[in-house]
């Protein structure tokens, strides 16, 4: 296999992909690790530290519940940020005034993310604590941090070599709907840990035995930032390698599943590559063809940066703190004051107060 590759890294959040075979900049394969473009954007504060980033577009109608929301200045960001109501007291209460917020958005019909909404919960953290749930198909409009899992299933051919297992997503569901995808793949959901997800999706997605899927691997994670009209995904995946026997076939469980490819490495990374792929599962492959010496430095120009790419410290992208003790002082001695108070867009005079909701 000979490849030329080389990433042109504009900054921490932006890159570039070049394929040398065309020498031509790609845009299918730029987005392929990092598709984060430029753009407006402001820190979401919970509780006093940053979980998420809000793009302008988004913003504008959550400036309509200033009892939930508000724009505030400060010297760190040009754009100052954007906080929860800090007079929610808790995980279930921040939960529940979300929600509404959520639910009347999505009435609306404006936001193109909630047109997928599936009543199951990503749990919104700081560090390992988690602030509040948030409806799976909202956080790209918070840009907070996504965790799932993701299976490499893969054979050793006695004459292909190393193939893998590659699923097309059904027609019907709502996010990449017909693309192709790993194998097996499922976000962490609340209530559920790392390895009981994966053997939870290994048997609704491909219906693989228990016999076969206690012999997961862990190989790490993957993390990547990526931009679309959905919005922003911050996304860790957590990965696992399963060595299956040659006649073992996948079979999908739960309808999310239209047909399995078994592919030889090659015509599996040339798979990756077009905009039949869906774009947030590429880095899993990526990283397997690395690991398993398909894609190498001595092949890959910038295979150093390849590497990187794929492990972004996106915890460098949520670095705000507010000063939690000053807020929660103001906040309790405005308390009595703020029952008519309503937060205006980046006006300094409104700086120090929310409308309690009720």
């Amino acid at each position: 296999m000979s490849l030329s590759w080389c990433f042109l890294v504009e900054q921490v959040q932006n890159s570039i992909f070049v394929d040398h075979r065309t020498t031509s900049t790609t845009q299918t394969i730029r987005s392929k690790l990092l598709g984060f473009h430029k753009c407006d954007t402001r820190p979401f504060v919970v509780e006093g530290q940053q979980v998420g980033l809000i793009k302008s577009d988004v913003l504008k109608h959550l400036i309509k519940y200033p009892e939930v929301f508000c724009t505030r200045d400060c010297e760190q960001t040009k754009q100052g940020f954007v906080e929860l109501n800090p007079a929610f007291r808790d995980y279930n209460e921040r939960t529940e005034q979300l929600e509404k917020v959520l639910r009347n958005l999505r009435s609306e019909g404006l936001l193109p993310a909630l047109k997928g909404w599936r009543d199951e919960y990503f749990e919104v953290k700081s560090e390992h604590r988690a602030l509040l749930k948030m409806e799976r198909a909202a956080t790209p409009l918070f840009g907070v941090r996504k965790y799932g899992v993701d299976i490499n299933g893969y054979v050793r051919h006695p004459t292909l070599g190393l193939c893998i297992w590659l699923q097309q997503r059904s027609n019907t569901k709502e996010t990449w709907p017909g693309k192709w995808d790993n194998m097996v793949g499922g976000g962490l959901s609340v209530g559920l840990g790392i390895k009981e997800t994966a053997i939870k999706e290994a048997a609704e997605e491909a219906s693989i035995p228990f016999h076969l899927v206690k012999s997961l691997v862990s190989a790490g994670c993957v993390s990547f930032y990526f931009e679309s009209r959905q919005g922003l995904f911050p996304n860790t995946e957590y990965v696992f390698d399963l060595e299956l026997p040659v006649d073992f076939v996948p079979q999908n469980a739960d309808g999310e599943v239209q047909a399995f490819e078994l592919l030889p490495a090659k015509e599996c990374m040339d798979r990756v590559f077009t905009s039949d792929f869906k774009t947030t599962s590429a880095p899993v492959v990526i990283d397997f063809l690395i690991r398993h010496g398909h894609i190498t430095a001595d092949d890959v120009v910038d295979f150093t940066q390849i590497v990187e790419l794929l492990h972004v410290p996106l915890q460098s992208f949520y670095t705000y703190k507010a000063h939690l003790g000053q807020s929660q002082r103001q906040h309790q001695n405005l308390q009595g004051e703020t029952k008519n108070y309503r937060c205006s867009s980046l006006q300094k005079s409104m700086e120090n107060g929310h409308k309690r909701a009720t």
